[in-house]
């Protein structure tokens, strides 16, 4: 494993370890499996453990692993306040307090703002007080690190970074994002002030290993380099020296095994013209065909009336990027032949999920659109009759 330096000095691995996917088991973590895979990380040199108050059983998980293994002095954690339900000075201890519980931990490494996306967000918990909360935190040592994790415009998050003496920055960067939300500008802009910044999205989702269309899956592996597209968009990230850690949400020990060997073999200034011309022809194929930019990062969840709007985007996008029997046979399985089924036809315009996404995507109506597509009315009965069936075997 390498490491690149945090802004104090001490080490952290390129490589992080994004706890928002633990692999799921009867309505929870999957606690067994995902303790093999986080110890084989840890193993391999891995020390930053990256969470969320809103990550379902996430903390509760990584705090019970830790402790067990008796390895909480040996990691780095990350986990972040969820500022948006924050109403009150109170509450932010409240929350902090919860997490420290939930980790089985008497300080958290590296704390975040979540989810910001503009400055009037950061004046506002400036307002109720959080400048002075967080100097108390820090003069405690409960808070080692503060940063914050972004998904807002380059303009904004210019201002948020220069508005405060920031340990850290937490962003969404990778090849087909390079000039979207903080992008390539923001990046910089961090590094030039000295603030470590940690990449979460490198692989969109997993959108550019699994998802690729057949046209760029083709390229990679003709290509003589012999990469798979895990090294792709990887490498291009650590070739990059203002990249500090890369977050990849791990779920099977396969996938820690080949992100650990990238990590050990990655280095700065490795990329070729050649090489960026291969990604940039990539970025070109996936620009062509997808229909929604969405990441499947699940901040508009849960919908008030049940509907899984990641699972009818990748769908719509799998339609595009793979082929319209593959979108629809995942839309039917997930979607629409689920026992809890969330057709569009149930959204009741609340706006709620648009003010949560990352990627501003206007999601009433490409909801709509992407069920047109997905669910055209020949397949309708289809659907009808499938269901019945279904639902008479349960």
């Amino acid at each position: 494993m390498q490491y690149r330096k945090d802004r104090h000095g001490d080490n952290l691995s390129i490589l992080g370890y994004g706890c928002m996917r633990f692999s799921r088991k009867g309505g929870g973590v999957d606690i067994e499996k995902t303790e093999q895979e986080l110890l084989a990380a840890f193993r391999a040199g891995v020390n930053y453990f990256d969470t969320a108050y809103i990550y379902p059983g996430s903390e509760s998980a990584l705090g019970e692993i830790l402790e067990r293994n008796g390895i909480r002095d040996e990691v780095r954690i990350a986990t972040k306040l969820p500022q948006f339900l924050v109403r009150n000075l109170a509450s932010l201890d409240k929350y902090f307090d919860e997490e420290l519980s939930r980790l089985r931990t008497d300080r958290i490494d590296y704390y975040l703002m979540h989810h910001i996306t503009d400055i009037a967000q950061w004046e506002r918990l400036k307002s109720l007080g959080v400048v002075e909360w967080i100097a108390g935190k820090k003069a405690s040592g409960a808070i080692r690190n503060i940063g914050f994790s972004y998904h807002g415009n380059t303009d904004n998050f210019l201002k948020v970074l220069a508005d405060y003496d920031w340990d850290f920055c937490q962003i969404q960067y990778n090849y087909l994002d390079e000039t979207t939300q903080a992008g390539v500008t923001g990046l910089k802009a961090a590094a030039a002030r000295g603030i470590p910044v940690v990449i979460m999205e490198p692989l969109r989702g997993g959108k550019l290993v699994n998802k690729l269309p057949d046209e760029a899956k083709k390229l990679i592996a003709g290509h003589p380099r012999g990469w798979t597209p895990a090294d792709w968009g990887l490498r291009w990230l650590w070739d990059q020296p203002e990249v500090t850690v890369v977050l990849s949400g791990m779920n099977s020990l396969s996938m820690v095994e080949e992100n650990v060997g990238i990590a050990s073999d990655a280095s700065v200034s490795s990329f070729t013209d050649e090489d960026r011309a291969i990604l940039q022809r990539i970025v070109d194929i996936i620009r062509a065909k997808e229909k929604v930019g969405c990441t499947g990062c699940r901040y508009c969840m849960p919908c008030p009336k049940g509907m899984d709007i990641p699972g009818i985007f990748s769908s719509y996008n799998t339609m595009f990027t793979e082929s319209k029997l593959s979108g629809r046979a995942q839309y039917f399985q997930a979607v629409a032949l689920a026992a809890q089924p969330s057709f569009a036809s149930q959204c009741i315009q609340c706006g709620k999920c648009e003010q949560h996404c990352p990627q501003t995507i206007p999601i009433r109506e490409k909801i709509q659109e992407a069920e047109r597509a997905l669910l055209p009315w020949p397949l309708k009965p289809f659907i009808k009759l499938c269901r019945k069936f279904l639902l008479r075997k349960k």
